[in-house]
Formats: structure tokens, C-alpha cells, sequence
């Protein structure tokens, strides 16, 4: 688990390689293994964070951050989008989702419940 931890902070970070990096940098790209490490990395922080009464500021800021800033920065009509929409519209509803089950400590789906890769 540290090392999904080290990994979610770096992306919540934005440093060099992260999704939010690239997404928001000079290259304004989705890049699809950079969101998977970030998607896979908060799913981790939620399992382990699940039905817990405190969570760590910065993580809490980051899913806070993540859910919001995604969606806003990828809505502007001239953000490249090579994917199909649905794929955005799937990474999105994902991001909502994780900031959700972070937040409550409980998923809303029933399980058992697979989390389909993006």
C-alpha cells in the first residue's frame, strides 16, 4: 500500500510523468497509463481509508482537487480529445465515484462489486 500511497501523492502532486501534469502542462494531454496509475492509486487510498472517521488533509485535498479540476479543465471545447466520449465520460464519472467512496468510506455499489479498467 505505501507504494500506491507514494504513487497518489506524486500524481496529486503533479509532478514530472503525472496525470495532472500532463493534463494541465504545456501538452495538454490525456495521458490513458497516467490516469490509470492516478485512477488505480485512489482506489487503493479508498480501500484502505474504508470506514475510517479521519483521513489525511492532503489526500482528502487531492480527491478534492481531482474531482473538481478534471472535469473543469477537460471541458473547455478546445481540449484535444482523440477518445471516444464515453471514455471521458467514463474517467469522469470514475473520479466522481472514488472522490465519493473517499469521502462517505463506503462505495455505492453492491458487491461484489469489480471496478472495470479505463
Amino acid at each position: 500500500m505505501d507504494d500506491a500511497l507514494t504513487v497518489l501523492g506524486r500524481e496529486f502532486e503533479a509532478v514530472e510523468g503525472s496525470f495532472l501534469l500532463r493534463l494541465r502542462g504545456d501538452a495538454l494531454v490525456w495521458d490513458r497509463a497516467a490516469f490509470s496509475r492516478l485512477e488505480q492509486a485512489m482506489r487503493m487510498a479508498c480501500q484502505q481509508h474504508e470506514g475510517h472517521d479521519e483521513v489525511p488533509r492532503w489526500m482528502a485535498e487531492g480527491f478534492y482537487e481531482v474531482s473538481h479540476f478534471v472535469a473543469e479543465w477537460t471541458s473547455h471545447p478546445n481540449f484535444p480529445r482523440p477518445e471516444p466520449a464515453e471514455y471521458y465520460q467514463d474517467c469522469l464519472e470514475r473520479l466522481r465515484d472514488l472522490a465519493d467512496w473517499f469521502f462517505r468510506g463506503w462505495h455505492a455499489y453492491q458487491e461484489p462489486h469489480v471496478w472495470r479498467d479505463l
